[in-house]
């Protein structure tokens, strides 16, 4: 499955997510990730999130496709951070 996720977290929780994050899924702008997850490794990281937010102050959002075929993205502006991986 394609995955995005997007937060809002105070300023210390908030770099333990993007460090905890930036292991499973590719950082594209502030507080956004997206990649490919299995569903068992998109639960992992959901309770890898768990445990790194205040349920009361943070803010997590996540989108789920079956597959990035049907997903369209498009910048505007400057790209933060480019998905393309080359070796």
């Amino acid at each position: 499955m394609y995955v995005i996720i997007v937060y809002d977290a105070a300023p210390k929780r908030g770099a333990k997510l993007l460090k905890y994050l930036r292991t499973h899924l590719t950082w594209v702008q502030n507080s956004v990730f997206e990649g490919e997850a299995t569903p068992a490794r998109f639960e992992s990281i959901k309770a890898g999130i768990k445990e790194r937010i205040n349920k009361e102050k943070d803010s997590v959002i996540y989108f789920t496709l079956d597959n990035d075929k049907y997903l369209k993205r498009g910048i505007l502006g400057v790209e933060r951070n480019e998905t393309d991986v080359f070796i």
